[in-house]
């Protein structure tokens, strides 16, 4: 019996591709919209600098007018604050006194954690955000989003949970390290006080923020130095917000615990970790010298501390290195598909 020929695919041409593209987005845009957005969120896309900068500058805008648009209650910001300070001292972690008055017993330490708690708040966060905008546009997004989320629910706490800061706490014999010293140190201290709202202490955003700095500093930071700084910073911060009468312990723990929402918070919009993003957007064209992922640069531009690692498990070349992706003509071999050698993380 004769055999019946088998019928062979076609093989795709270059001709066919407009055609599987406009298939593709005709399907997209068939997508229910849930579909759509979600796709959306979980696809990293390159930051614009206008649209961050405006988004930034309208955030911090929105985020100061609610926060000091927050009614007056200093009776019951003050009574919570007695009730914080009787918990804390029923749990024997009532440090805030004994940092308070040991600083201010050292001018000049006082006078820099005065300046510290006034102006490293801002520098730092935008410093890190310029830098994972320059350096990890992939990431960039999703880190930002877990800020700014914080920030949003930072607001919650601070309408519904008016609490007075150490400072203010009526015969409880704290310190006003910006009043005593003379300093330009506080928005809620001297002649600013009228325009801020001193009853903004739960939780604390210095911790927050500076506790969100100092995880994208480890995660993305070569230098051992850089990403032992980072997390020194909000411990630092720490000391700090307690030595000038700002905060109570809990506070801290107040805006960890809002950190930790903001991140739980991302994760469900994006699908994943801020950190799970990929370094470069398939766009960036950086992104095609390390097969779409890239290396952990650090703070000065040079390959990150997963960098050498990464290459050694295979995901992507070491800089220098003879890309997997790049084929190799030499012996006529055919190129072998991306995916058979260069499989993605």
């Amino acid at each position: 019996m004769g055999e019946t020929p088998t019928q062979q695919t076609p093989p795709r041409t270059s001709q066919d591709a407009p055609a599987a593209m406009g298939s593709a987005s005709a399907a997209e845009e068939q997508a229910p919209l849930a579909a759509r957005v979600r796709t959306y969120l979980q696809t990293p896309r390159r930051p614009r600098f206008i649209v961050e900068l405006a988004l930034v500058a309208l955030s911090y805008w929105v985020y100061s007018l609610i926060r000091n648009a927050v009614p007056n209650r200093e009776s019951l910001a003050v009574e919570r604050a007695w009730q914080l300070l009787d918990f804390e001292k029923s749990l024997h972690i009532d440090v805030e006194y004994a940092i308070n008055h040991a600083a201010d017993k050292v001018t000049w330490l006082i006078v820099g954690m005065n300046y510290y708690y006034a102006t490293l708040h801002f520098v730092v966060t935008i410093g890190v955000l310029v830098w994972l905008f320059r350096w990890h546009p992939g990431r960039y997004r999703a880190v930002r989003t877990v800020l700014f989320v914080t920030t949003g629910l930072a607001l919650f706490g601070y309408f519904f949970y008016a609490l007075a800061p150490p400072r203010l706490l009526p015969g409880a014999g704290y310190i006003d390290t910006v009043l005593v010293h003379n300093t330009w140190g506080s928005m809620a201290s001297g002649n600013m006080k009228n325009v801020s709202n001193q009853f903004a202490a739960m939780p604390s955003m210095h911790i927050g923020w500076s506790t969100w700095c100092a995880l994208a500093i480890w995660k993305f930071a070569k230098p051992m130095w850089v990403r032992v700084l980072g997390l020194l910073y909000p411990l630092v911060t720490l000391i700090v917000i307690m030595a000038t009468g700002n905060h109570f312990i809990l506070d801290a723990v107040g805006g960890w615990i809002t950190l930790a929402a903001g991140f739980a918070v991302q994760r469900l919009l994006n699908g994943r970790s801020a950190y799970q993003f990929p370094r470069y957007t398939p766009d960036d064209p950086r992104s095609e010298e390390y097969g779409g992922d890239g290396d952990d640069t650090g703070l000065d531009g040079s390959p990150g501390h997963e960098d050498h690692e990464s290459a050694a498990s295979g995901r992507i070349p070491a800089r220098g290195a003879k890309s997997p992706r790049a084929p190799d003509n030499s012996s006529g071999s055919q190129r072998e598909p991306a995916g058979a050698s260069f499989p993605s993380p």
